[in-house]
């Protein structure tokens, strides 16, 4: 169950089955992860996604929005206040909650934090990490994946729009897989909850993620010569969709 703690001027929306009241007080607090040495690596993205230890379960990540692009040259992490239940970090919890109930393989949700500055907030989310996984770029640098891999990757990608999600940016950095070959689907930043329906119009969007997709693909072929070929390895994901 989400639960909300309401402090002056920052609000956080915990899972109450995941972490308890003190815990998600303490959290989004990087600091305290460091002082009392439980920071166990981190990647480097737009902004630090933080690893931690987390009592007996596996890693979790701790990750602060950034702004893209021109404006994010000027209000790096500001982003401008609507209302609580609209930022970024809420909007994105709210959607891994909705996909891990449909059974899709993302990282499990823990707790968001928005923090309100006048008209502007700044924001987090903490979630389960994915233990020894690499994104497709990286797996594909080095080899080739056999066609079952992308009939999996196919099928989650359509367990993602059953479940009604439009991915924002669905590339093969979004893409992981983990020491079994398990396909995982992350970063739902600025997607959307829409309409799963199966009318033409409703799949345009559905479309337009699987042309994104695409293109990475081969922007990444061109920019890495990642091992992948369209004719043969692009048609399994596409077998994998369709058979979803």
């Amino acid at each position: 169950m989400i639960e909300c703690i309401n402090n002056n001027g920052e609000k956080i929306w915990y899972e109450s089955d995941l972490l308890s009241h003190a815990q998600a007080q303490l959290a989004f607090d990087i600091d305290y992860w460091k002082n009392n040495d439980k920071i166990t690596g981190s990647a480097q993205g737009r902004g630090t996604t933080w690893f931690i230890e987390y009592e007996d379960r596996k890693d979790i990540a701790l990750r602060h929005y950034y702004r893209g692009g021109f404006f994010g040259k000027i209000l790096t992490d500001q982003f401008l206040f609507r209302s609580w239940v609209n930022s970024r970090s809420v909007q994105e919890m709210k959607i891994l909650d909705a996909l891990v109930k449909s059974a899709v393989n993302v990282p499990t949700p823990l707790g968001a934090r928005t923090v309100r500055h006048g008209c502007y907030y700044t924001c987090d989310i903490i979630t389960a990490r994915i233990s020894d996984a690499q994104d497709l770029v990286s797996v594909l640098v080095n080899d080739s994946i056999e066609p079952d891999v992308y009939l999996k990757i196919g099928r989650e990608i359509k367990k993602m729009h059953r479940a009604g999600v439009n991915h924002a940016d669905l590339n093969i950095h979004n893409i992981l897989l983990d020491a079994y070959s398990k396909v995982w689907l992350i970063d739902f930043d600025k997607c959307r909850l829409t309409s799963s329906s199966s009318s033409d119009a409703s799949n345009r969007w559905q479309q337009s993620n699987l042309d994104r997709l695409k293109r990475s693909f081969l922007k990444e072929f061109g920019k890495h010569n990642i091992h992948w070929q369209e004719s043969k390895d692009w048609q399994s994901l596409l077998a994998g969709y369709h058979s979803g």
